[in-house]
Protein backbone atom coordinates (compact mmCIF):
# COMPACT_ATOMS: atom_id res chain seq x y z
CA UNK A 1 0.00 0.00 0.00
CA UNK A 2 1.38 3.08 -1.16
CA UNK A 3 0.82 6.27 0.95
CA UNK A 4 1.49 9.92 0.53
CA UNK A 5 2.25 12.20 3.45
CA UNK A 6 2.54 16.11 2.95
CA UNK A 7 4.97 17.97 5.50
CA UNK A 8 6.02 21.22 5.02
CA UNK A 9 8.97 23.22 4.03
CA UNK A 10 12.44 21.88 4.25
CA UNK A 11 14.65 22.19 7.56
CA UNK A 12 11.32 22.59 9.75
CA UNK A 13 10.19 19.68 12.38
CA UNK A 14 7.14 17.65 10.40
CA UNK A 15 9.83 17.23 7.38
CA UNK A 16 11.96 15.42 10.01
CA UNK A 17 9.36 13.83 11.58
CA UNK A 18 7.34 12.81 8.42
CA UNK A 19 10.18 11.07 7.21
CA UNK A 20 11.29 9.46 10.35
CA UNK A 21 7.45 8.03 10.59
CA UNK A 22 8.25 6.68 6.92
CA UNK A 23 11.44 4.97 8.02
CA UNK A 24 9.79 3.55 11.22
CA UNK A 25 6.87 2.13 9.54
CA UNK A 26 9.09 0.74 6.63
CA UNK A 27 10.91 -1.20 9.32
CA UNK A 28 8.06 -2.85 10.43
CA UNK A 29 6.00 -3.35 8.04
CA UNK A 30 7.79 -3.46 4.28
CA UNK A 31 4.07 -4.03 2.51
CA UNK A 32 3.17 -0.06 3.49
CA UNK A 33 4.99 2.56 1.86
CA UNK A 34 4.75 5.97 3.18
CA UNK A 35 6.30 8.83 0.24
CA UNK A 36 6.84 11.96 2.29
CA UNK A 37 6.09 14.99 0.20
CA UNK A 38 6.94 18.61 1.09
CA UNK A 39 4.53 21.55 1.32
CA UNK A 40 4.08 24.95 2.43
CA UNK A 41 3.12 23.58 5.81
CA UNK A 42 -0.57 23.21 6.98
CA UNK A 43 -2.45 26.20 5.51
CA UNK A 44 -1.36 24.06 2.34
CA UNK A 45 -1.79 20.46 3.75
CA UNK A 46 -5.58 20.89 4.68
CA UNK A 47 -6.90 22.44 1.17
CA UNK A 48 -4.65 19.46 -0.59
CA UNK A 49 -6.29 17.04 1.93
CA UNK A 50 -9.57 18.43 0.65
CA UNK A 51 -8.84 17.99 -3.41
CA UNK A 52 -7.63 14.64 -2.48
CA UNK A 53 -3.71 15.29 -3.53
CA UNK A 54 -2.50 13.70 -0.69
CA UNK A 55 -3.54 10.48 1.49
CA UNK A 56 -2.32 12.15 4.66
CA UNK A 57 -0.48 15.14 6.25
CA UNK A 58 0.79 16.68 8.82
CA UNK A 59 -1.79 19.26 10.41
CA UNK A 60 -0.64 21.75 13.42
CA UNK A 61 -2.79 21.92 16.43
CA UNK A 62 -4.37 25.56 15.56
CA UNK A 63 -4.93 25.08 11.66
CA UNK A 64 -6.83 21.51 12.53
CA UNK A 65 -9.13 23.46 14.95
CA UNK A 66 -9.56 26.30 12.64
CA UNK A 67 -10.33 23.55 10.00
CA UNK A 68 -12.89 21.69 11.65
CA UNK A 69 -14.67 24.52 13.17
CA UNK A 70 -14.86 26.54 9.57
CA UNK A 71 -13.32 29.62 10.89
CA UNK A 72 -12.58 31.69 8.01
CA UNK A 73 -13.72 28.93 5.92
CA UNK A 74 -16.07 26.18 5.54
CA UNK A 75 -15.75 23.39 7.94
CA UNK A 76 -13.35 20.40 6.86
CA UNK A 77 -14.39 16.93 6.11
CA UNK A 78 -11.08 15.61 7.17
CA UNK A 79 -10.49 12.61 9.51
CA UNK A 80 -7.67 12.24 12.74
CA UNK A 81 -5.74 9.18 12.29
CA UNK A 82 -3.46 9.97 14.96
CA UNK A 83 -1.72 12.82 17.38
CA UNK A 84 1.86 13.65 16.76
CA UNK A 85 3.14 15.33 19.74
CA UNK A 86 2.30 18.36 21.73
CA UNK A 87 3.73 21.65 20.84
CA UNK A 88 4.03 23.64 23.57
CA UNK A 89 4.94 27.45 21.66
CA UNK A 90 8.16 29.70 23.17
CA UNK A 91 10.72 32.24 21.74
CA UNK A 92 14.34 30.85 21.25
CA UNK A 93 17.01 33.39 21.69
CA UNK A 94 20.74 33.39 21.87
CA UNK A 95 21.90 32.76 25.03
CA UNK A 96 23.28 36.22 25.46
CA UNK A 97 20.70 37.71 24.38
CA UNK A 98 19.04 40.72 26.69
CA UNK A 99 15.44 39.65 26.15
CA UNK A 100 13.93 37.96 29.15
CA UNK A 101 10.35 38.23 28.70
CA UNK A 102 7.83 38.57 25.13
CA UNK A 103 7.51 42.46 26.41
CA UNK A 104 11.16 42.58 25.93
CA UNK A 105 11.03 41.34 22.16
CA UNK A 106 8.07 44.39 21.07
CA UNK A 107 9.91 46.81 18.36
CA UNK A 108 12.14 44.13 18.02
CA UNK A 109 13.04 41.72 14.43
CA UNK A 110 11.24 38.37 15.29
CA UNK A 111 10.99 35.12 12.97
CA UNK A 112 7.29 33.86 13.37
CA UNK A 113 8.25 30.60 11.11
CA UNK A 114 7.59 29.60 7.58
CA UNK A 115 4.74 31.63 5.81
CA UNK A 116 2.52 28.54 6.13
CA UNK A 117 3.00 26.99 9.43
CA UNK A 118 1.07 26.32 11.67
CA UNK A 119 3.01 27.47 14.33
CA UNK A 120 2.54 31.11 12.83
CA UNK A 121 -0.85 30.66 13.45
CA UNK A 122 0.00 29.45 17.57
CA UNK A 123 1.64 32.99 17.77
CA UNK A 124 -1.15 34.65 16.66
CA UNK A 125 -3.39 33.47 19.47
CA UNK A 126 -1.11 33.68 22.04
CA UNK A 127 -0.25 36.86 21.13
CA UNK A 128 -3.59 38.27 20.74
CA UNK A 129 -4.02 36.47 24.09
CA UNK A 130 -1.67 39.19 25.48
CA UNK A 131 -3.09 42.19 23.51
CA UNK A 132 -0.25 42.08 20.90
CA UNK A 133 -0.16 41.59 16.87
CA UNK A 134 2.81 40.36 15.22
CA UNK A 135 2.80 42.86 12.00
CA UNK A 136 1.60 45.88 14.87
CA UNK A 137 4.12 45.29 17.74
CA UNK A 138 7.12 43.60 15.96
CA UNK A 139 9.20 43.98 13.22
CA UNK A 140 7.76 40.52 11.93
CA UNK A 141 9.49 37.99 9.57
CA UNK A 142 8.00 35.50 8.01
CA UNK A 143 10.47 32.79 6.15
CA UNK A 144 10.31 30.65 3.17
CA UNK A 145 11.65 27.95 4.40
CA UNK A 146 11.70 27.58 8.44
CA UNK A 147 15.30 26.03 8.14
CA UNK A 148 16.46 29.94 7.78
CA UNK A 149 15.62 30.71 10.84
CA UNK A 150 18.32 29.71 13.13
CA UNK A 151 20.76 30.92 11.28
CA UNK A 152 19.07 34.37 11.29
CA UNK A 153 19.04 34.14 15.43
CA UNK A 154 22.90 32.57 15.63
CA UNK A 155 24.29 35.86 13.43
CA UNK A 156 21.95 38.55 15.03
CA UNK A 157 19.57 39.44 12.12
CA UNK A 158 16.55 38.42 14.42
CA UNK A 159 16.37 38.85 17.96
CA UNK A 160 14.20 35.37 18.26
CA UNK A 161 12.63 32.76 16.47
CA UNK A 162 9.12 31.44 17.91
CA UNK A 163 8.62 27.65 17.40
CA UNK A 164 7.52 25.28 19.20
CA UNK A 165 7.33 21.23 20.34
CA UNK A 166 9.96 18.85 21.90
CA UNK A 167 13.12 18.04 20.02
CA UNK A 168 12.64 20.83 17.27
CA UNK A 169 14.91 21.26 14.93
CA UNK A 170 15.36 24.66 14.92
CA UNK A 171 15.60 25.47 18.28
CA UNK A 172 18.50 22.25 18.77
CA UNK A 173 20.48 23.98 15.96
CA UNK A 174 20.09 27.26 17.99
CA UNK A 175 20.75 25.50 21.34
CA UNK A 176 23.68 23.54 19.84
CA UNK A 177 25.32 26.59 18.19
CA UNK A 178 28.30 28.89 19.11
CA UNK A 179 26.84 31.21 21.52
CA UNK A 180 24.02 28.75 22.75
CA UNK A 181 20.23 29.77 23.12
CA UNK A 182 17.65 29.42 26.11
CA UNK A 183 13.58 29.80 25.97
CA UNK A 184 11.28 32.90 26.44
CA UNK A 185 7.94 31.86 27.05
CA UNK A 186 4.30 33.48 28.60
CA UNK A 187 4.97 34.13 32.06
CA UNK A 188 2.02 32.55 34.35
CA UNK A 189 0.14 35.55 34.57
CA UNK A 190 -0.01 35.30 30.84
CA UNK A 191 -0.53 31.69 30.11
CA UNK A 192 -4.25 32.47 32.31
CA UNK A 193 -4.81 34.97 30.08
CA UNK A 194 -4.03 33.33 26.84
CA UNK A 195 -6.12 30.40 27.88
CA UNK A 196 -8.89 32.40 29.10
CA UNK A 197 -9.35 34.01 25.83
CA UNK A 198 -8.71 30.90 23.74
CA UNK A 199 -9.91 28.06 25.78
CA UNK A 200 -9.31 25.47 22.98
CA UNK A 201 -5.28 25.90 24.01
CA UNK A 202 -3.80 23.80 26.49
CA UNK A 203 -1.57 24.99 29.03
CA UNK A 204 1.84 22.45 28.46
CA UNK A 205 5.32 21.84 29.56
CA UNK A 206 8.56 22.03 27.93
CA UNK A 207 9.89 18.91 30.01
CA UNK A 208 13.84 19.61 31.42
CA UNK A 209 16.85 18.42 28.94
CA UNK A 210 14.29 18.89 25.35
CA UNK A 211 17.16 20.26 24.34
CA UNK A 212 20.94 21.14 24.65
CA UNK A 213 21.52 23.15 27.66
CA UNK A 214 17.91 23.22 29.19
CA UNK A 215 18.19 21.88 32.52
CA UNK A 216 14.68 23.52 33.44
CA UNK A 217 11.08 22.62 32.41
CA UNK A 218 9.55 25.60 30.86
CA UNK A 219 5.53 26.10 31.17
CA UNK A 220 3.50 27.51 28.53
CA UNK A 221 0.35 26.55 25.85
CA UNK A 222 -0.26 25.44 22.97
CA UNK A 223 -1.54 22.30 21.34
CA UNK A 224 -1.63 19.06 19.93
CA UNK A 225 -0.32 18.70 16.26
CA UNK A 226 -2.44 15.56 14.07
CA UNK A 227 -1.84 13.51 11.22
CA UNK A 228 -4.96 14.13 9.42
CA UNK A 229 -6.32 12.01 6.56
CA UNK A 230 -8.38 12.72 3.38
CA UNK A 231 -12.07 12.04 3.87
CA UNK A 232 -11.72 8.88 1.11
CA UNK A 233 -9.22 7.49 2.86
CA UNK A 234 -11.12 3.97 3.29
CA UNK A 235 -11.29 2.11 6.74
CA UNK A 236 -8.91 -1.20 5.53
CA UNK A 237 -6.45 2.02 4.81
CA UNK A 238 -6.67 3.94 7.77
CA UNK A 239 -6.34 0.94 10.10
CA UNK A 240 -3.45 -0.68 7.87
CA UNK A 241 -1.44 3.08 9.07
CA UNK A 242 -2.98 3.36 12.36
CA UNK A 243 -1.74 -0.76 13.21
CA UNK A 244 2.01 -0.10 11.69
CA UNK A 245 2.36 3.09 13.09
CA UNK A 246 1.61 1.55 16.82
CA UNK A 247 3.98 -1.53 16.14
CA UNK A 248 6.75 1.05 15.08
CA UNK A 249 6.80 2.48 17.94
CA UNK A 250 10.30 1.76 18.96
CA UNK A 251 11.72 2.11 15.63
CA UNK A 252 10.03 5.69 15.20
CA UNK A 253 11.13 6.68 18.70
CA UNK A 254 14.87 5.65 17.70
CA UNK A 255 14.00 8.30 14.63
CA UNK A 256 12.64 11.20 16.83
CA UNK A 257 12.59 11.39 20.42
CA UNK A 258 8.75 13.12 19.50
CA UNK A 259 7.39 10.01 18.73
CA UNK A 260 7.17 9.30 22.12
CA UNK A 261 4.06 11.17 22.07
CA UNK A 262 2.61 9.48 18.92
CA UNK A 263 0.38 6.74 20.53
CA UNK A 264 -2.84 5.64 20.10
CA UNK A 265 -4.10 6.86 23.69
CA UNK A 266 -2.80 10.30 23.21
CA UNK A 267 -4.54 10.31 20.03
CA UNK A 268 -7.90 9.69 21.91
CA UNK A 269 -7.24 12.50 23.91
CA UNK A 270 -6.03 15.35 21.57
CA UNK A 271 -9.26 14.69 19.19
CA UNK A 272 -11.85 17.80 20.11
CA UNK A 273 -14.87 14.79 19.22
CA UNK A 274 -14.18 11.12 18.71
CA UNK A 275 -16.38 11.33 15.89
CA UNK A 276 -13.51 13.26 13.83
CA UNK A 277 -11.66 10.22 13.95
CA UNK A 278 -11.09 7.62 11.31
CA UNK A 279 -13.17 4.79 11.68
CA UNK A 280 -10.29 2.73 10.90
CA UNK A 281 -8.24 4.28 13.64
CA UNK A 282 -11.36 3.48 15.64
CA UNK A 283 -11.36 -0.07 15.01
CA UNK A 284 -7.69 -0.56 16.02
CA UNK A 285 -8.33 1.55 19.06
CA UNK A 286 -11.56 -1.24 19.80
CA UNK A 287 -8.97 -4.42 18.97
CA UNK A 288 -6.44 -3.15 21.76
CA UNK A 289 -8.82 -2.41 24.38
CA UNK A 290 -8.24 1.30 24.26
CA UNK A 291 -11.99 2.01 23.23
Amino acid sequence: MDLSLGTATPGGGFPFYGEALAKGITKTDSTIRVACRNTKGSTENVPLLEQDQLDLALVQGEVAYEAFAGIGRPPASLWIVAAMYSTPGMFAVRDDSPVRNISDLIGSRVAFGAKGSGLVILNRYVLDGLGLKQDRDFDAVFLDKAGDGPEMVMDGRVAALWGGGIGWPGFAKICSGPAGGRFVTPTNEECDRILEKHSFLKPLTLPAGSYPGQSTPFASVGSWSLILARRSLNDDAAYSFVRALDCAREAFISEIGQAKETTPRNTIAAAPRRELIHPGALRYFQEINLI
